[in-house]
C-alpha cells in the first residue's frame, strides 16, 4: 500500500459525480491512494463503475457507489436522506458529471439536447450543492469542487450550449467562493481537452485524429493536477496548454480570442467541425 500523504484530506469522505470513468474515477483513485479518502461515486452505469471499483484491488473497499441520474433533484434528496439515516458524514462534494454536444450551430440542436445539457452540466450541480450543504456544514473541513471547463473562460465556436453551461458553472462557483468565504473551501476546475471520452457523442471519425489526441492533456496528468490542487485548496485550477491559453488570451484579448479560435478550427478542415462551418 502506498504511503498516505499528510493533508487536510486524510480520511475524508468524498462524494463525486461522474465517477465510473474519466476524470471522476481517476481523481477518486488518487484521493484514495494518496490521502486515504473514502469515496462515494455517483454514476448511472453499474457495469462500468463496478469494473472501475475492482481495478482498485485491495483498496476497493474505500470506494462505494450509488446509481442515479444527477440531473433529477429528487435523486439528490433521496441520496441525502439515505446518508442521514445511515449516519454517513460527507466532507467534500465534487461535481464532475457532464457531457459535450457535437460541434454545431445552435439551430441544429434539438430542444431535448438543449434541455439535457442544461440539466446535466448546470442544474444538477446546483441541486447537489443546495441539497448537500447541510451535511457538508457538519464537517470540520467542508469543501465543494466544481469541475467546469476552459470553455467557461472563453467562447468556443460550435459549442454554444456547452459554453453556456460552463460559463454558468464558473459564475456559480466564483459566487459560492464569496458566499462561503472562510466557511467552506470552494474550488473551480477549468481544464482544456483531456484524453477522456468527452468526444463520445461526436459521430465523426476524426475525433480519434492524431493531432486532436496530441493536443489533449493525458488523463493521468490532469487528475494529478486536480488532486494536488484540491490538496492545496486552490480556488481556480486551469490546466492544459489549450486551457491556459484560453484563460490568458481570453482575459487580455476578450474580443479577439474567440475569433482566433474560430479561424484555427476552420483552418483545421476537420470533419469534427463540419456542423459549424458547412451548412
Amino acid at each position: 500500500m502506498k504511503k498516505i500523504k499528510k493533508s487536510w484530506l486524510n480520511g475524508k469522505t468524498i462524494v463525486i459525480s461522474g465517477a465510473s470513468g474519466g476524470i471522476g474515477f481517476a481523481v477518486s483513485k488518487l484521493l484514495i491512494e494518496k490521502y486515504g479518502c473514502n469515496v462515494i461515486g455517483i454514476a448511472r452505469n453499474e457495469q462500468k463503475i463496478l469494473a472501475a471499483r475492482d481495478s482498485l484491488g485491495d483498496l476497493k473497499d474505500k470506494f462505494s457507489y450509488r446509481l442515479f441520474d444527477v440531473s433529477k433533484k429528487e435523486n439528490w434528496l433521496n441520496f441525502k436522506s439515505e446518508l442521514e439515516e445511515n449516519g454517513i458524514r460527507v466532507d467534500v462534494l465534487i461535481n464532475n458529471a457532464g457531457f459535450m454536444l457535437p460541434f454545431a450551430k445552435l439551430e441544429k440542436y434539438s430542444d431535448e439536447e438543449i434541455q439535457e445539457i442544461i440539466d446535466t452540466n448546470f442544474s444538477a450541480n446546483v441541486y447537489a450543492v443546495k441539497i448537500m450543504l447541510p451535511l457538508l456544514k457538519q464537517s470540520k473541513t467542508p469543501a465543494i469542487i466544481n469541475v467546469a471547463s476552459a470553455a467557461g473562460l472563453c467562447a468556443v465556436v460550435g459549442e454554444s450550449m456547452y459554453c453556456a453551461t460552463k460559463f454558468a458553472m464558473r459564475g456559480f462557483t466564483e459566487t459560492l467562493i464569496q458566499d462561503y468565504k472562510k466557511q467552506i473551501y470552494v474550488g473551480g476546475v477549468y481544464p482544456g481537452f483531456i484524453r477522456t471520452n468527452i468526444l463520445g457523442r461526436m459521430s465523426v471519425t476524426d475525433k480519434n485524429n492524431k493531432l486532436i489526441n496530441k493536443l489533449m492533456m493525458p488523463l493521468e496528468k490532469a487528475s494529478k493536477k486536480i488532486a494536488k490542487g484540491i490538496h492545496k485548496r486552490k480556488k481556480r485550477m486551469v490546466m492544459g496548454f489549450d486551457g491556459r491559453s484560453m484563460s490568458f488570451f481570453g482575459r487580455i484579448m476578450p474580443k479577439a480570442t474567440p475569433s482566433i479560435i474560430t479561424k484555427v478550427l476552420k483552418m483545421s478542415k476537420l470533419e469534427l467541425f463540419d456542423g459549424v462551418f458547412k451548412d
